[in-house]
């Protein structure tokens, strides 16, 4: 089976922000593992997959007003980290006439993808990372040959069953223990359904679907970019796309679009949702079933988003970037002597338990330079606005970056994007405690890496959009 990565390109004026015509184009590329078998991102421990059960995408569109390019790739990936993504970037920029500084790259984060980043057991697959870079390279310069005139509208519609938070309050008294040998954790993830404990959820949802929709001249479906922000079903064992590719087949049958069209649904801020229900008794289903079922769930709503918009070919496309500096959590001397004794007494064999794999993660983390610089993005196409972070973002701050920018532009945010910085949580939410929170390559950054980076996004917006 073929998988694909999901380009749009998009063409930014520099500094001449006057309105052009709009030209499109899209295409899907396979990025299907050539070898097999392949170590597969998502767990404590490593999994490996020796099939594909259906096709990983790499989806692209190509946007040009006639002084600005800009790439956006959505890649079936569970993370994508930066040096994988620049490379990326640079080769596209030799082969188009897109700079790298316009091009936005994420992941979905499908859980049953080939590891690309190393965390906890999982370590990277060297052979299909020089693969997966040339393919995002290849799908777009050919996602930018196909360009012609179109016109592009956004609209934004809501489906709340599929998003649960997945971090619950548990009732006082009740003891959870982290794998530091603590026991103040206040919430716990993925609680066991029906639990007497369960107090209330830590955080919100957001049913939101943010579509952009580009139709050809003629007014045929050219392509669909969507997010929503929903971490991933996760029930399939093999190789799989998860909801996120059965989405773009689902949107593309009830456009009725040709076989080029490109449909594309990215990660939104989904780093404490997924789509348990913990009040309810699990329902039994087949394999990918789930899958289906939300993924028409949300080709429903981003359908419904876009049936009375209005397209426009003259309009502006603007991107801005900047980096971030930001701390790294790291671990006392006692924490630390601590995990190197956990990781001594399990010399010789595989890593069971939470404690000794959180041990070697602390080990790690330790090498890890003080600070580090995260790339941040936004841009905008038209009256919409792409905003980039490269974290598994929360989802009250996705709520309030799109609460501020409101007011000037439908907003969607982009998680695990352009790198891999690990979980975002909120000040208060590391307060909390729980898996999201504990020290690892999964959740590095800084206690109030959330605040800064929030600042420095309405800065970036008040660039594009000036007040």
């Amino acid at each position: 089976m073929r998988r694909f990565i999901f380009l749009f390109a998009v063409a930014l004026a520099g500094p001449d922000l006057r309105a052009g015509e709009l030209k499109a184009g899209a295409f899907a590329i396979d990025v299907t593992p050539e070898k097999f078998p392949v170590s597969v991102n998502g767990g404590f421990s490593d999994r490996k997959a020796t099939a594909a059960h259906d096709p990983l995408h790499a989806r692209c569109l190509v946007l040009d007003d006639g002084r600005t390019q800009l790439a956006i790739v959505v890649v079936d990936s569970c993370m994508i980290p930066r040096a994988v993504v620049d490379a990326a970037k640079a080769r596209a920029a030799k082969k188009t006439v897109v700079p790298s500084t316009n091009v936005l790259i994420s992941a979905t984060h499908t859980h049953t993808a080939p590891t690309v980043a190393a965390v906890f057991q999982s370590e990277p697959e060297t052979e299909y990372i020089e693969f997966l870079t040339h393919k995002i390279a290849e799908g777009i310069e050919k996602a930018h040959q196909r360009l012609a005139p179109a016109k592009l509208a956004w609209g934004v519609a809501e489906e709340p069953r599929p998003v649960f938070n997945r971090r619950w309050k548990m009732k006082p008294g009740v003891k959870n223990l982290d794998p530091f040998g603590g026991n103040t954790d206040r919430v716990k993830m993925n609680p066991p359904p029906m639990s007497p404990d369960l107090l209330e959820p830590a955080g919100p949802t957001d049913p939101r679907v943010t579509v952009l929709s580009i139709r050809s001249a003629g007014d045929k479906p050219l392509a669909l970019f969507a997010n929503y922000s929903l971490h991933y079903v996760g029930d399939v064992p093999a190789l799989s796309a998860d909801y996120f590719g059965a989405f773009a087949n689902s949107v593309a049958a009830k456009l009725k679009a040709g076989p080029e069209f490109v449909g594309a649904l990215s990660n939104g801020t989904s780093g404490d949702v997924n789509n348990i229900n913990f009040k309810e008794e699990p329902k039994r289903t087949e394999p990918g079933e789930r899958s289906r079922l939300v993924a028409d769930a949300v080709a429903t709503a981003a359908v419904k988003a876009i049936e009375k918009a209005e397209y426009r070919s003259n309009l502006t496309l603007k991107s801005v970037t900047r980096e971030i500096e930001l701390g790294v959590r790291k671990a006392t001397p006692a924490e630390l002597q601590r995990a190197q004794e956990l990781l001594e007494n399990a010399k010789g064999r595989d890593l069971k338990g939470a404690d000794e794999v959180y041990a070697r993660e602390t080990v790690l983390i330790a090498k890890y330079p003080d600070t580090v610089k995260a790339p941040l993005q936004v841009m905008v196409v038209d009256g919409g606005a792409l905003v980039a972070i490269p974290c598994e973002v929360f989802t009250e701050i996705g709520l309030r970056i799109k609460k501020d920018i409101s007011t000037h532009k439908t907003c969607c945010v982009v998680s695990l994007a352009n790198g891999y910085f690990g979980y975002l949580p909120t000040p208060a939410q590391h307060a909390l405690g729980g898996y999201e929170t504990w020290r690892a390559r999964s959740s590095f950054l800084e206690v109030e890496a959330s605040v800064k980076i929030e600042k420095v996004i309405s800065e970036l917006m008040k660039e594009v959009v000036p007040e």
